[in-house]
């Protein structure tokens, strides 16, 4: 079962998207009034609704809904959905991978649909079947959230990841199949993860480990519809 945390300085917004949640997916929400209580939580949720500006702003130890959104985003690939009544923090979302970004006040019709959406990217995510490589002997099980990139090395391919780097035979083709969306071809020789995407320019992309990879020419416009794409929380007026 998805594991969901609501976070807004207002009981009322709290309690009412708690209920919506659970009308719609029989799921007990988490609610919490700051960031700095639901980040002291030991609990891995699939899915945030963050108020981005919370009414104690100032107040000892509280910090405000985009740097609690930033210092989760550190730690998990979970549904980030931001909750708020000011429009000018849209593009402040991209840095944080926002999937969603709702203006109160909020219709309980888009309300309903953002859930639903919500929950079906966090239910992929959950059911997202590591990729199962033979490396030096082994059997192993990379998590896709843990790719950064992988290279093309003659018959091989070079995975690299936040473990370590691993070299294992393979075509190209078939680890683009197997990662499906959420990743780019964006040369015959690299296959890179979007969300570790750090920069970009017309002949290269700078992945968020530090690494360097070509991007081809005839791909740039490609690459960067794809990433817009994969950035750009919607939103619901």
């Amino acid at each position: 079962m998805l594991k969901i945390a609501v976070c807004d300085d207002e009981e009322w917004i709290r309690q009412y998207i708690g209920d919506i949640i659970y009308k719609e997916l029989c799921i007990k929400a988490d609610l919490y009034t700051d960031g700095t209580a639901l980040l002291a939580s030991d609990v891995a949720y699939d899915i945030y609704f963050l108020d981005i500006y919370f009414g104690k702003e100032g107040s000892a130890g509280q910090i405000n809904g985009m740097e609690t959104a930033k210092k989760l985003r550190a730690r998990t690939d979970a549904v980030l959905i931001f909750i708020t009544a000011i429009k000018d923090f849209v593009f402040e979302a991209y840095d944080v991978e926002a999937f969603w970004y709702l203006l109160k006040p909020i219709e309980e019709q888009k309300l309903v649909e953002v859930i639903k959406k919500a929950a079906a990217r966090a239910g992929r995510r959950q059911e997202q079947q590591p990729l199962l490589i033979k490396a030096d002997g082994r059997n192993l099980k990379i998590p896709v959230s843990d790719i950064y990139y992988g290279e093309n090395d003659g018959r091989k391919i070079i995975l690299h990841t936040k473990n370590g780097t691993y070299t294992y035979y393979e075509k190209m083709e078939q680890l683009e199949q197997k990662l499906g969306d959420g990743f780019f071809r964006s040369h015959r020789g690299f296959l890179v993860s979007l969300k570790e995407v750090e920069g970009y320019d017309r002949i290269s992309i700078t992945l968020k480990c530090g690494d360097t990879v070509f991007l081809a020419k005839q791909k740039y416009g490609d690459f960067v519809k794809a990433y817009m794409d994969f950035l750009t929380p919607k939103t619901l007026y």
